[in-house]
């Protein structure tokens, strides 16, 4: 059983490489890379689950966080260009 569901994970990771790679736009790419990672957070608890080491579920937490993080960073980066700062035109009239 255990095998069964590592492969149906593993499967599902394959599509969504592929939907990521023929992806017509930027977002549907990034939304395959925010599958597969959620995936691979997927895959580890399940590991730690079968292997009985609770301790992988701190390791698929913050591997969450951080795939989580790195996916509103790079919405912001693509649609404002940057990922900080102020922007220093957002007060003013345009004329």
């Amino acid at each position: 059983m255990h095998f069964v569901t590592a492969c149906a994970i593993l499967i599902t990771m394959v599509l969504t490489l592929y939907r990521g790679m023929r992806g017509p736009t930027l977002y549907d790419r990034l939304l395959a890379v925010n599958s597969f990672g959620t995936k691979t957070v997927l895959i580890i608890a399940v590991y730690g689950f079968f292997s009985g080491r609770p301790d992988f579920l701190d390791i698929a937490f913050v591997y969450a966080l951080i795939n989580f993080i790195s996916t509103i960073a790079v919405l912001k980066f693509f649609e404002y260009g940057g990922l900080g700062g102020f922007n220093r035109d957002a007060g003013r009239e345009h004329s």
